[in-house]
């Protein structure tokens, strides 16, 4: 284990793929400024605002620890496809997700989909959440270390400023290179994520992170996460038992494959989540 020694980097959403890529491969993350616009943040809030406003905080799992991990005073509210026409026509259709995501699992894993995307919203008073790595949702990884393949793919978009008093998400950068991944690190460890709204934290499965504790007494900090996965594994949101098929047939194919409405084609596989051999769109007359 080693101190982070630097911050996060930032890069405009428009800057080469490589120079991305690179930053990620070292430093496990790195901020893309500007990745939607004033209007896309304004118009997705008012896509989610009623649902968030009607949720109560704190989780609901019976587990004291993921109790602790989803925050007293911290709502999340998922299935966002169904809920909100900006996220799943224009978020995750955006051009700059899907080339970040085809350049790291399409050699590697040849598809992928989306595991879970939320509406994280962590209210005054809630403590820092525990450091982690997203790999650990697929527990073999965790053994692998750095030497594993690359499982998920987060992309946190700020919905309102990110400060370092209002629960920024908080990184230890060069973690995804530890060899033990047992070893989340200390919170003396980690660097705030300050983001404008629009701007977003794109980084590895094999990050540690996690939120931070919001010391103010009136402000509300959120944002949208949504992760991806390679074709082979099983993400966390059921999104076909979740979706309408009436909103599924106005999506574009890539969105739809995302969402597990089409079929998965890992590499040296001939097919995943089909139906009698057969592409699950045919079957479903996408």
């Amino acid at each position: 284990m080693t101190t982070a020694v630097s911050n996060l980097k930032r890069l405009p959403h428009t800057a080469d793929i490589a120079d991305i890529l690179s930053i990620v491969d070292r430093d496990g993350g790195v901020i893309l400024e500007g990745l939607l616009s004033p209007d896309q943040v304004a118009r997705f809030n008012a896509d989610v605002d009623s649902a968030l406003s009607a949720l109560a905080p704190g989780g609901t799992h019976t587990d004291e620890l993921v109790q602790e991990f989803h925050g007293a005073n911290t709502k999340r509210l998922t299935n966002l496809v169904s809920r909100s026409r900006v996220f799943r026509e224009e978020i995750i259709n955006h051009d700059l997700v899907h080339r970040l995501c085809d350049e790291i699992f399409l050699e590697e894993s040849g598809t992928y989909w989306m595991t879970t995307a939320q509406a994280i919203e962590i209210g005054p008073g809630n403590r820092a959440q525990m450091l982690h790595r997203d790999l650990e949702n697929w527990f073999p990884f965790v053994g692998m270390g750095p030497a594993g393949p690359e499982i998920t793919l987060n992309f946190l978009i700020a919905l309102t400023d990110f400060t370092e008093e209002n629960g920024a998400t908080r990184v230890i950068p060069g973690s995804n290179h530890w060899p033990d991944f047992e070893d989340r690190g200390t919170p003396e460890q980690t660097v705030p994520a300050v983001m404008k709204a629009g701007d977003a934290l794109f980084f590895s499965g094999k990050t540690a992170h996690g939120g931070g504790a919001n010391r103010t007494t009136n402000e509300y900090r959120r944002a949208v996460s949504f992760a991806f996965n390679p074709g082979y594994l099983v993400g966390e949101e059921a999104y076909p038992f979740l979706v309408d098929r009436d909103v599924v047939t106005t999506l574009p194919p890539r969105v739809q494959r995302i969402l597990g409405f089409r079929s998965q084609y890992p590499k040296g596989s001939p097919g995943l989540w089909m139906v009698d051999y057969r592409e699950l769109a045919d079957h479903l007359a996408l």
